[in-house]
């Protein structure tokens, strides 16, 4: 018996499970296959844009005044039908999540300012030329409208239009050739994925992840082809093949750009064979797919998903007016890319910015992959419907349509039901304080001591001894830190104390030679306890003029954003200044290292701004009178790990950030001199970043045993 070569569909199918069995057998990333992997995808990308800009061209040049303007009416009502489908079941899709708890460490998409959303930049271009090589995919599908429409009304246009057809004709030739090696390069880009893959990423987003593959597949093989094959003369079947060889491509590149001559292909060949008699039918795929790439329809719609998802993981409360809001103002955020317009989306329920890295880790490990399937079968399922719809074709088919009734609404609520009762079943605990508070050095430390209390009866007059010399002579730097100070100084769950400043002050005690004595302390002690000579330095306040009228303070060594630690349910009311400084009826504690009178009588004219001890009031049941509490976004992140039924909010606009520096004596320039090298020292060879981003950012180091 010869040997029958599987189709291409067959052959792609196993080229990515094999890629991805032997990716994860070797867990080796060659140089060759991730090589062979991007220069399949780019292969695939080189012909795109030409071919959406000689599609739309052809396309709609093609056409007559009337006929364009009864395919534009037509489409504009099937598109936003189809929209509505979609919105229903993302809507919906939040019902089966479980009731968590969460709470986010630092990070800098906390206090990042999102720039301003402009429709007329991203769809026009001063330079058509500049959107194509820097793939500005809106702007050049308007660009090639216009070229469409002004190609419409020229009397003498077939030789043109031939040749451009003839042009896209040879790019769906050249794309139809890169696909012959689809199996070599999903085969690599299957290799490629097992090997990156990290499991430890899929922690906290499960639920969104298991959500986004319930609900894309139920509306590409269920709804969607469901409602084609109602109301048209296509079948099940012929819907789905027209769309399963590029969704498993689509599902392999994680790129729905990549395969969007397929798409129109294979609708044109479908239309020509139910459709024999109208030549024109083809041309709505020409049209109409390259259009939908930059439309807010398909897969970009999951976007609308994620927010709803970080909304309710971040436990923001969504009403029905939120879900307005989202639909108006969020739906043409998605115009241009998901990524782009996420932080905008996320800031429509003032969901803190670190959900985007949530949504970034997302997208690599399945989000992309769905969201360019769901767009295959959008894109595909549009230009059957339009095309039906012009040749008043529609016909409900009465048996298809009450079986489709009772099918799609007993899987949907059956899909929904299980991954609610699958939510459930998972174990899942609250792990935000265990990561905090089991934290230990990152570098090596040294010998240290820590002490309680400070002695009752130091001597407060000043001392003139030089710092450096009674640290040699002691053999130990003494150092105070500061209460309630997180994450800049406090015991983990061995009891041992760490934090940002103590190990700071730990590299301070190695590059001294000597060991390190740590005394707890009030901030109201401080001046003295330096002054006396009994401290060297302490942990790190804010460089305010407030607290430089008291201390003589080292160079910056760190920055803090100012923000507000407040109940998930209020964060609405403090997104704005403006808003928060006009409103009489809040009260705003504000921790005593933070307490800038001047500042604090110029701005909190109409509310209330109490100085407290310890932020640690904040959170008493006695002091719940407080609406919120003013403090850096880093020391505030770490806060509402302990407090995860609290969350920080960053104003608009963003303050300029309050420096951070430690207090020293008064009378020392030889140690203040030192102190401002050695932190120049340690800035210069990215120590300090290492340690702000172990500390507050909560970000895994790569090797973490020699000090610098």
């Amino acid at each position: 018996m010869l040997f029958v070569k599987p189709p291409l569909l067959v052959q792609i199918i196993l080229a990515m499970f094999l890629g991805l069995l032997m990716g994860y057998y070797f867990s080796t990333e060659y140089s060759v296959i991730d090589n062979t992997a991007n220069a399949f995808v780019t292969a695939l990308q080189m012909t795109v844009l030409p071919y959406i800009v000689l599609s739309l061209v052809v396309g709609i040049g093609g056409l007559t005044p009337s006929k364009a303007k009864k395919v534009s009416k037509q489409s504009l009502l099937i598109i936003l039908m189809m929209i509505a489908v979609v919105l229903f079941f993302i809507f919906s899709t939040p019902l089966s999540f479980p009731q968590w708890q969460h709470a986010e460490f630092y990070s800098n998409n906390t206090i990042q300012s999102v720039p301003e959303f402009s429709l007329v930049d991203l769809f026009i271009s001063a330079n058509p030329f500049n959107a194509l090589a820097n793939t500005l995919i809106p702007a050049v599908v308007f660009f090639s409208i216009c070229m469409g429409l002004g190609l419409m009304k020229i009397k003498s246009k077939r030789q043109t239009l031939l040749m451009l057809s003839n042009l896209q004709q040879a790019t769906a030739n050249i794309n139809g050739f890169i696909m012959k090696f689809a199996p070599l390069g999903i085969f690599c880009i299957g290799w490629r994925a097992a090997v990156t893959l990290d499991a430890s990423q899929l922690d906290g987003l499960v639920v969104y992840m298991l959500s986004a593959i319930v609900l894309v597949t139920l509306l590409c093989f269920v709804v969607f082809p469901a409602i084609v094959a109602t109301v048209t003369p296509f079948g099940y079947r012929e819907i789905v093949s027209v769309s399963r060889e590029p969704m498993i491509t689509a599902f392999a590149t994680g790129s729905f750009f990549s395969v969007l001559p397929v798409i129109v292909e294979n609708t044109k060949k479908l239309l020509k064979q139910k459709y024999p008699q109208d030549s024109d039918l083809e041309k709505i795929s020409e049209i109409i797919v390259p259009i939908s790439f930059s439309l807010p329809v398909g897969g970009k719609l999951l976007a609308l998903l994620f927010v709803l998802f970080a909304a309710w993981f971040s436990g923001a409360h969504i009403s029905f007016t939120d879900h307005i809001n989202l639909v108006v103002a969020g739906l043409p955020q998605l115009f241009g890319s998901t990524t782009l317009a996420m932080q905008n989306l996320l800031e429509l329920f003032n969901v803190s910015g670190a959900m985007f890295d949530f949504y970034l880790v997302a997208e690599n490990l399945i989000g992309a992959r769905l969201s360019a399937i769901f767009s295959v079968v959008f894109s595909s399922c549009l230009p059957l419907l339009i095309a039906t719809a012009m040749l008043k074709r529609f016909t409900i088919k009465w048996r298809v349509l009450l079986r489709n009734l009772a099918i799609i609404p007993l899987v949907s609520v059956l899909a929904f039901i299980s991954l609610r009762f699958s939510f459930d079943t998972i174990s899942h605990q609250y792990q935000g304080y265990t990561k905090f508070i089991e934290r230990d050095f990152l570098f090596t430390g040294v010998e240290s001591n820590y002490l309680e209390n400070s002695p009752a009866n130091v001597v407060s007059k000043p001392t003139f001894s030089p710092v450096l010399k009674r640290i040699q002579q002691r053999g130990f730097i003494r150092v105070g830190y500061f209460r309630d100070d997180l994450p800049y100084a406090f015991h983990n769950n061995n009891g041992k104390l760490v934090g940002f400043d103590i190990e700071i002050m730990n590299q301070l005690a190695i590059d001294l030679n000597v060991n390190v004595e740590f005394v707890k302390i009030f901030h109201h002690q401080a001046e003295a306890l330096l002054q006396s000579g009994y401290l060297d330095i302490t942990t790190g306040i804010p460089v305010i003029p407030d607290n430089m009228t008291k201390f003589t303070l080292t160079v910056p060594y760190s920055q803090q954003s100012l923000a507000f630690i407040v109940k998930d349910e209020r964060r609405v009311e403090f997104k704005q200044w403006s808003k928060i400084i006009e409103n009489k009826a809040l009260i705003i504690g504000i921790p005593e290292t933070f307490f800038y009178q001047t500042a604090v009588e110029r701005n909190f004219i109409h509310n209330k701004a109490w100085k407290i001890s310890t932020p640690r009031l904040f959170f008493k049941e006695k002091h719940q009178h407080f609406d919120g509490m003013l403090f850096g976004a880093a020391a505030a992140s770490a806060w509402t790990l302990l407090y995860p039924e609290y969350t920080v909010i960053v104003p608009k606009p963003v303050l300029a950030p309050i420096s951070m520096a430690f207090p020293i004596n008064h009378n020392d320039q030889a140690f203040e001199l030192f102190m401002r090298n050695w932190i120049n020292m340690k800035q210069q060879s990215n120590v300090i970043d290492k340690l702000f981003n172990y500390w507050i950012s909560n970000k895994a180091p790569v090797k973490a045993n020699i000090s610098k």
